[in-house]
């Protein structure tokens, strides 16, 4: 497996305790997101890679860079039709760039002069961003926020097509690692490395609404 793991414990001693931080696996030139697929469609996805076959690019897809909110929203790939998890390595400029296209999917006073100006940004942009709360391996919510981003239009034919450094099934990884979930032994749980993605523009930053580290 191409992801870079390591134990949940040392991972969630230095994770922001609270706040709206993007938590990802990234280096210099890429960053992953996750994704959960019924079969067919994640499997095509893992040995082409790309994204086509039954896959819809006239309706919104939603990424998600933090690993624990996709096992959280697919019951670890035990749902129907998320039975398929995929790590996808996308270039870093095509995340930055999707970041900074980020329309919230509700009206955020703090960023938007008014709900007239916020459902025009809505309109124009390909980009969705939504917080939630994030997760621990069990599910339950902890204080901090996770972001998940819908893509839609150009930009989603672009993630489809043209960002994509590689896809991997993880899926053997997941159910793997939802056994030790499943017995309360967090000790023994791998997840995929992930640190505070850094966003320097400060516009950008404050317009996704980012806590301060």
């Amino acid at each position: 497996m191409r992801l870079v793991t390591e134990p949940y414990l040392a991972q969630v001693s230095r994770w922001p305790k609270a706040g709206r931080h993007i938590l990802a696996q990234f280096d210099e030139n890429s960053a992953v997101v996750y994704q959960a697929f019924r079969p067919a469609l994640g499997h095509f996805a893992a040995s082409h890679g790309y994204f086509g076959g039954e896959f819809r690019r006239g309706r919104m897809s939603w990424i998600k860079p933090n690993f624990l909110w996709v096992m959280y929203r697919s019951a670890w790939g035990a749902k129907a039709d998320q039975e398929v998890i995929l790590a996808v390595r996308v270039k870093r400029s095509a995340f930055d760039e999707i970041l900074a296209a980020a329309v919230h999917s509700s009206f955020a006073p703090e960023v938007y002069g008014s709900e007239t100006e916020w459902k025009q940004a809505v309109e124009r942009s390909s980009v969705r961003l939504q917080w939630d709360p994030d997760r621990d391996p069990s599910g339950a919510k902890v204080d901090r926020r996770a972001i998940q981003l819908g893509l839609r239009g150009d930009v989603l034919y672009r993630y489809a097509r043209d960002w994509i450094v590689n896809i991997e099934d993880i899926s053997d990884f997941v159910r793997q690692q939802h056994q030790y979930v499943k017995a309360g032994e967090w000790t023994n749980l791998l997840t995929p490395f992930e640190s505070v993605y850094p966003v320097d523009n400060h516009d950008i930053a404050k317009k996704l609404g980012l806590s301060v580290i």
